[in-house]
């Protein structure tokens, strides 16, 4: 079993603004190897000007986790098949939307990852379809939650 830890620090700045719900949604998230990571609700979910754009929200961590986990298993899987990988680019979307029960959930994630390929052995199309059906059969995170999660390689 693994533990994997962050801790997440808001302050409140601007007296009395708390209770008006003007208060900033600007937050960090820090990690255990000392990577601290600007973060803020989406300013799409929050009153305008509460959010800070340049953070990092919980909807865009989420899809980037759901695609760096396949990445990482594409690339170990890549390798032990013998193929040399140059390049990966994914440009993944999340879907926010109501749920079944009437909830707002990422109820869609579509990877699109762009592999570049070198060497003796280059993967074909077949090839490469199996790498991406066995990294989103390991992937923990794909594995940790109930959004449907599909990939289209370009």
């Amino acid at each position: 079993m693994s533990t994997y830890t962050a801790t997440i620090r808001w302050s409140c700045s601007g007296e009395g603004e708390f209770a008006k719900g003007r208060y900033s949604r600007a937050h960090e998230w820090a990690f255990d190897g000392g990577a601290v990571v600007p973060a803020s609700a989406s300013p799409d979910n929050v009153p305008p000007g509460t959010a800070d754009e340049a953070g990092i929200d919980p909807e865009e961590a989420f899809i980037a986790a759901i695609s760096s986990c396949h990445m990482l298993f594409f690339l170990d899987h890549a390798r032990r098949e013998g193929f040399v990988v140059d390049s990966y680019v994914d440009e993944a979307v999340g879907i926010m939307e109501k749920n079944a029960d009437g909830k707002i959930a990422v109820t869609r994630v579509t990877l699109r990852p762009r592999v570049v390929f070198s060497g003796d052995k280059v993967p074909g199309a077949d090839d490469i379809a199996r790498l991406h059906h066995r990294s989103h059969e390991d992937c923990f995170i794909a594995n940790s939650v109930t959004t449907e999660v599909t990939v289209e390689p370009r």
